[in-house]
């Protein structure tokens, strides 16, 4: 009589084990041969012992391959800031980094401050993209140290005579900047008149309704928000740029094994050419996207 035996979701019968694997569906088999010297009543007994060994040793390793599979595929949640064209770039940018990892990703668009709370406390598993100082105040989030974004922070005017060579040139101008943003919160420092705006589109607003004589906002998000706004023609982007600073991807303490990962993907996309061409696709994009022609540009 064939021994048959039941262990969770595998089947021993006669010689043989059968598993299902509890992710694919796929079914396994094992097997054991016995010699002719077996006698009658012990092969039963033997080819059930040897089994369950069988069995469970083909239990742990699907298990195994299942937890794997399940960590491979899991879904990293990452703070962006909301409304802020830049963060949208880094977003696209990203998603192409994890995907040559095959790991699936989601934004999850939260204010600037609230983004570091989230992400630094590991309710959420990362931020788009940050200076890389802000390691400094948030020590629980782990910079990707390869930069594969950047902003450009960049006068914004109605005339284009103004003589602007540099921060300290915008002195005796209304400047209006977005609060909070930390360089131009820093380039400003002592103006005696620097108006904040809670928002970019607020802020070139204000600028184009004579509220301030220039805003400093980066260079794209200016440009789309601009074309957005259908003030173009009205509003120009003064170049050179002030500055232009590197954006670093961060991920939160319980990803840190993630990050050399990231980082040989992002140093390959640069090292290639792909990454200064992805962004520049990106960009263009979003540019077409947006409802009006592009702002002049003063060069």
């Amino acid at each position: 009589m064939s021994a048959r035996i039941f262990i969770n979701s595998g089947l021993v019968m006669g010689n043989c084990a059968y598993l299902i694997h509890p992710l694919t569906g796929q079914l396994s088999v094992a097997c054991v041969e016995f010699g002719m010297d077996s006698t009658r009543h012990q092969a039963p007994h033997r080819a059930a012992t040897l089994l369950e060994r069988v069995l469970g040793l083909l239990i742990c390793s699907l298990i195994g391959l299942a937890s794997t599979g399940a960590h491979a595929h899991s879904v990293l949640r990452i703070a962006r800031i909301a409304n802020v064209p830049d963060q949208e770039v880094g977003a696209q940018i990203l998603t192409v980094v994890y995907s040559k990892l095959g790991i699936p990703v989601e934004f999850v668009d939260v204010p600037a401050k609230r983004s570091l709370i989230e992400s630094s406390s590991s309710r959420l598993d990362g931020e788009v993209q940050r200076v890389l100082d802000v390691q400094r105040e948030y020590p629980t989030l782990v910079a990707v140290k390869e930069p594969f974004n950047y902003i450009e922070p960049t006068v914004f005017a109605r005339e284009l005579n103004a003589d602007i060579k540099g921060w300290e040139s915008l002195r005796p101008y209304r400047v209006g900047i977005v609060l909070g943003v930390g360089s131009s919160e820093r380039g400003t420092a002592g103006m005696p008149e620097v108006e904040r705006a809670y928002t970019m589109d607020q802020l070139m607003e204000m600028l184009a309704s004579n509220h301030t004589d220039v805003a400093i906002n980066d260079l794209f998000s200016g440009m789309l928000i601009i074309r957005r706004l259908g003030l173009d023609g009205q509003l120009r982007a003064v170049l050179p740029p002030l500055q232009h600073i590197d954006m670093y991807h961060f991920l939160s303490e319980r990803n840190r094994a993630l990050v050399p990962q990231v980082e040989a993907v992002i140093r390959h996309m640069r090292a290639s050419g792909e990454l200064q061409a992805l962004r520049s696709q990106i960009t263009k994009n979003m540019l077409k996207e947006a409802l009006h022609g592009a702002p002049l540009v003063d060069r």
